[in-house]
C-alpha cells in the first residue's frame, strides 16, 4: 500500500508542477504580447499594459477576450492588424513562452 501512496503522491506533484508551468507560460505569453503590441501602438508603460492585457484575458475563458482587446487597441492606433494575425502571433508567443519557462 505504501508503494501505491508514493506513486499517487508523485502523480499529484507532477500535476501541480505542470499546472504551475502552464500558468507561468500563460503569464509570460501575455507579457510578450504586451511588449509586441505595446511597441506597435507606442505604449511606453509596458508593465502597466501587460497588467491590462492580463485583466482583459481573465474576462472569459479562452483568448477571444484578449484578441478583442488587442484588435481594439490596434484600431485605436490606426493599425490594420486583425484578429487572425493576432491569433497567429499569440500562438507563436505561447510557444516562445513555454520554451522560456522550460529552460528556467
Amino acid at each position: 500500500m505504501t508503494n501505491f501512496n508514493e506513486r499517487e503522491k508523485a502523480f499529484e506533484n507532477k500535476f501541480a508542477l505542470d499546472e504551475e508551468q502552464r500558468f507561468r507560460a500563460w503569464a509570460r505569453r501575455n507579457r510578450l504580447a504586451a511588449a509586441w503590441a505595446g511597441g506597435l501602438i507606442g505604449r511606453e508603460d509596458l508593465d502597466a499594459y501587460a497588467a491590462e492585457l492580463v485583466e482583459a484575458d481573465l474576462a472569459e475563458a479562452g483568448d477571444e477576450d484578449l484578441v478583442r482587446r488587442l484588435v481594439a487597441d490596434f484600431e485605436a492606433a490606426g493599425l490594420g492588424i486583425g484578429a487572425a494575425e493576432i491569433r497567429v502571433k499569440l500562438l507563436e508567443l505561447a510557444a516562445q513562452a513555454a520554451a522560456q519557462v522550460q529552460q528556467e
